[in-house]
């Protein structure tokens, strides 16, 4: 067994999401719904902010439960508090000997995008309920890719006499 580390950033992830739903917003711009438009976009106001956190907190609790047989569990305690900004997002992952290490960037990349598709979903569930099923989509997409990233494995090597073939 070996263990991967995957740390994510969670001022990357909260200006993902600050920056997807202003794109969304300034999209579904039509002339007459300017303060429909204000309210997608998340920014750094107390109340908005709070509210970003928590669902990157939920994110990547789901993150962990989808990962659950691959985690290396160092904490056996939670609260629920405000994730810490400053602090990254760690996940330990214990992989077989086997492991393609090939795949640690795709596993953070789409880690990334899992935890930032389910943030904006959440945030448009409150804000604009049109578009929040097409991040939860967009999610979905990129747990399949944490699936085959994990199951990546490498081709055994014959070793003969302290030589590999």
């Amino acid at each position: 067994m070996q263990t991967v580390y995957i740390d994510l950033d969670i001022n990357e992830i909260v200006y993902d999401i600050q920056n997807k739903t202003y794109l969304t917003g300034k999209s579904r711009r039509d002339g007459s719904n300017h303060e429909k438009v204000a309210n997608m976009q998340a920014n750094d106001d107390e109340e908005n902010a709070n509210q970003v956190l928590r669902s990157v907190s939920m994110a990547f609790s789901n993150l962990k439960t989808k990962l659950g047989e691959y985690l290396d569990l160092v904490s056996t305690t939670a609260n629920n508090e405000l994730v810490d900004v400053d602090a990254p997002l760690r996940l330990g992952l214990m992989m077989p000997s086997n492991y393609n290490l090939s795949t640690i960037d795709t596993i953070a990349a789409a880690s990334h995008q899992y935890i930032v598709s389910m943030a904006v979903a959440d945030w448009f569930t409150i804000t604009n309920k049109t578009d929040s099923p097409e991040y939860k989509t967009l999610a979905e997409v990129s747990l399949q890719i944490i699936s085959e990233a994990v199951n990546k494995r490498t081709r055994p090597v014959r070793q003969r006499a302290g030589k590999e073939e």
